[in-house]
């Protein structure tokens, strides 16, 4: 539901800035729409006469498009009366790959995100992202980076610095990863503890980079692709542990990766 601060309970409608999620019909003409707003975080909201030939909202509510929404409060959900793009995003809709990386990044907020009230730091996180995926082929730094500061900031950052079992400071050597402990494992407590996996080096400074580092600083770091796919496997682990479910878009991703890759070595 929409939420409205008492003082202001007798307004009938806000403006908000939102990222559209999703959507999907809602009875015969309209449209339930996901947004992920400023203002308010995420919501849903009804798009009366959207799926009709001449709406005027539905161009605007296509999913990764950022937009000025006036939204009235309605007897169960908010109904979107204006839509305006502030954004389109454009290249995320002309190629398969930035397609599926935007769409990885809309999964991973939605799940991790309920209707709680503004969070704009996760706002601001998830159009930063959208404009880097439209720009320079980085997608799969541009993913890492987006993964570590989304759990940040809802909470769930991995410890890399010191051993979640015995609390000792991770020192220069290959060492173990637990998802159920929540970070690194020293290699003492690391055979001897359940559902921990070895981990290199490398991965753990390649982790810790991102975490302390801005998006410009941690492009400094160079990677194999070897090196990116054991921590995307690592955070694949660990995200599937904290969410308790399997993301939709990761094994499609990859197929969409391989696709791409074959194109290019023809």
């Amino acid at each position: 539901m929409l939420s409205v601060d008492p003082s202001t309970r007798r307004q009938r409608s806000l403006r908000l800035e939102a990222v559209v999620l999703k959507h999907s019909d809602w009875g015969e003409a309209d449209r339930l729409v996901w947004l992920f707003s400023r203002e308010q975080g995420k919501l849903k909201a009804i798009a009366k006469g959207a799926r009709k030939p001449r709406s005027r909202k539905a161009g605007h509510l296509e999913p990764f498009t950022r937009v000025s929404l006036q939204v009235a409060r309605g007897r169960d959900l908010p109904i979107i009366t204006q839509a305006e793009t502030l954004e389109a995003y454009l290249p995320l809709r002309d190629d398969l790959l930035r397609t599926t990386y935007a769409a990885y990044a809309v999964e991973l907020l939605d799940r991790f995100t309920y209707e709680e009230g503004e969070h704009q730091g996760l706002y601001r996180l998830l159009t930063e992202t959208l404009e880097r995926l439209c720009q320079l082929n980085e997608y799969d730094f541009t993913a890492r980076f987006y993964e570590m500061r989304l759990l940040d900031l809802v909470g769930f950052r991995p410890q890399l610095q010191t051993c979640t079992n015995c609390g000792n400071e991770i020192q220069a050597e290959d060492q173990y990863f637990s998802s159920r402990l929540g970070g690194a494992i020293c290699p003492n407590c690391g055979p001897r503890t359940e559902g921990a996996y070895p981990v290199s080096m490398q991965v753990l400074k390649t982790m810790r980079h991102y975490q302390r580092s801005s998006y410009d600083e941690a492009k400094r770091l160079s990677m194999t692709p070897a090196q990116n796919r054991q921590v995307e496997a690592l955070m694949q682990h660990y995200l599937t542990y904290v969410l308790e479910q399997k993301l939709n878009t990761p094994p499609f991703l990859r197929r969409a990766r391989d696709a791409g890759s074959s194109l290019g070595s023809e």
